[in-house]
């Protein structure tokens, strides 16, 4: 077997790797510790004109402001030109200044729909996949229960005197694409 036909192979099997892992979800005291200090942060967040940097699949790289509390997202790119996405409930509206364009989607089978329930549950339709900790870090990555090869969403927040902060959030879509939002500085 030549290396391209492995790595095809390889490529093919991962959404059946990532179902299977989607499925059992996390268990334990600790992580349900976790988990419930994950919602807790997201029922009281309520970031306004947050600074953020993007990473798009291609390696482009976006950055503007965010405003973001549950059921509502609202971006304001100002690099590398002047595009908006605002997300409320199960759709999101992102539009391009520079084209004119302006594209509507659907967030029931999209990634970024597992961050805009009102409230954010961690439980039902969304697995907890995986949980990290690191010094100073704790991560967590999400999954629809009932289909988890629609995308993982992961992310990471600085943990620091038992108060959670979120700095980057990592999504990887259907066709395995991936969008890296850092909040902050970058």
């Amino acid at each position: 077997m030549s290396l391209w036909q492995h790595i095809r192979r390889s490529a093919l099997l991962l959404p059946l790797l990532l179902a299977a892992c989607a499925g059992q979800g996390i268990q334990g005291a600790s992580s349900e510790r976790d988990i419930a200090r994950v919602e807790a942060y997201f029922h009281t967040v309520d970031l306004k004109a947050a600074p953020f940097s993007q990473v798009w699949p291609d390696g482009a790289v976006g950055s503007g402001e965010l405003a973001y509390h549950p059921g509502y997202l609202d971006m304001r790119f100002t690099a590398p030109h002047p595009m908006t996405l605002h997300a409320e409930g199960r759709h999101a509206v992102f539009t391009d200044s520079a084209t004119g364009a302006e594209t509507r989607i659907g967030l029931a089978h999209n990634p970024l729909g597992l961050l805009l329930d009102n409230p954010v549950h961690l439980g039902g339709a969304v697995t907890v996949t995986d949980i990290r900790h690191a010094p100073g870090v704790l991560q967590l990555s999400l999954a629809r229960t009932d289909n988890p090869s629609q995308g993982l969403v992961t992310l990471r927040f600085r943990d620091s005197a038992a108060r959670l902060a979120l700095y980057e959030v990592r999504i990887v879509d259907e066709r395995r694409r991936v969008t890296v939002i850092t909040l902050g500085s970058g």
